[in-house]
C-alpha cells in the first residue's frame, strides 16, 4: 500500500444502547480503491458519516494526511479534500444540472463564472455536460446518481466516498458508473465505495472491508474476502445442520 492517506483508529459510534460502529480500524493509501460492504444495518453509512463529520465518534479517531480530523466539522473536512455522495439522492430538482454541480465548486471557486467552469468540467467527467442547462428533474435515476458524483467531484476531493451510487440502477447504468469509478481511479482518485452488488465489487475493487453489526469481520483482497465463510454467513445466514 502507498503512504497512509486515511487512518481510522478504533472508531466506535453508539446510539443509546445500540453500537452502530464497533472499534473499526483500517488505513487507506493514496490512489487506492476500497469497497465497504455488509448486510443492511451493518453500520456502513454510519461509518461514512463519521469520516465526513456528519457524526462524531463515541470513541476512536480519524486521521487524514497525518492530521487528526476527529473534531473537524463537515465543511472543514470538505476543504481538506473529503467529498461524498449520499445514499438518498440530494438532487435539487428545481435547479439546472449545472447549478446542482456548482454547489460543490463554490467551496473553492466563489466567483460564479469560475464555479460554473469547474462544474461544467465535472459534468463532462461524468458524461452529463450535454444536459447542463436542463432542469435536474428531467434526469433519470442513473443520471441523478452521476450528477451526485459530479457535485462531489466539484469539491476537488482527494478522497471520494460513494454511498450506494449504483443502488436501483439497471445493468446499463451500473456499467456506466463502474466505468466512471475505474476511470477516476486510473487518474489517481482515492475512493471508498459502499456497494451491495458483489459482482460489481469484484470488478473495481482489489480490497474489500466487511462490516457486520458494526464490527469489521474481514479486510483483504476481494476474492479471498468474498469467499470467506464468515462473510458468506453474514450475507446469507448460517446453514442449518
Amino acid at each position: 500500500m502507498s503512504a497512509i492517506h486515511l487512518g481510522v483508529e478504533g472508531v466506535t459510534r453508539r446510539f443509546g444502547g445500540l453500537t452502530a460502529v464497533n472499534d473499526v480500524s483500517f488505513a487507506l493509501g493514496e490512489g487506492d480503491v476500497l469497497s465497504l460492504i455488509g448486510p443492511n444495518g451493518a453500520g456502513k453509512t454510519t461509518l461514512f458519516n463519521i469520516l465526513t463529520g456528519q457524526l462524531a465518534p463515541s470513541a476512536g479517531k480519524v486521521v487524514f494526511d497525518g492530521t487528526d480530523i476527529t473534531g473537524h466539522r463537515p465543511n472543514q473536512r470538505a476543504w481538506l479534500g473529503l467529498g461524498r455522495t449520499f445514499q438518498i439522492s440530494q438532487t435539487l430538482t428545481s435547479l439546472t444540472v449545472l447549478e446542482n454541480a456548482m454547489i460543490g465548486t463554490f467551496l473553492r471557486h466563489p466567483r460564479i463564472a469560475d464555479a460554473a467552469d469547474w462544474a461544467y468540467a465535472a459534468l463532462e467527467r461524468v458524461g452529463l455536460a450535454s444536459r447542463a442547462r436542463e432542469e435536474a428533474s428531467h434526469l433519470t435515476l442513473g443520471e441523478r446518481r452521476r450528477l451526485e458524483v459530479a457535485r462531489a467531484l466539484g469539491l476537488e476531493p482527494r478522497l471520494l466516498l460513494l454511498d450506494e451510487v449504483m443502488a436501483g440502477l439497471n445493468q446499463t447504468e451500473v456499467t456506466r458508473i463502474v466505468d466512471l469509478v475505474l476511470a477516476l481511479n486510473a487518474d489517481g482518485q482515492t475512493i471508498i465505495v459502499i456497494e451491495h452488488n458483489l459482482k460489481v465489487v469484484r470488478i473495481f475493487s482489489k480490497r474489500v472491508l466487511v462490516l457486520d453489526r458494526g464490527k469489521m469481520i474481514a479486510d483483504g483482497g476481494a476474492d479471498s474476502v468474498l469467499q470467506d465463510p464468515v462473510v458468506v454467513e453474514a450475507y446469507v445466514g448460517k446453514k442449518k445442520q
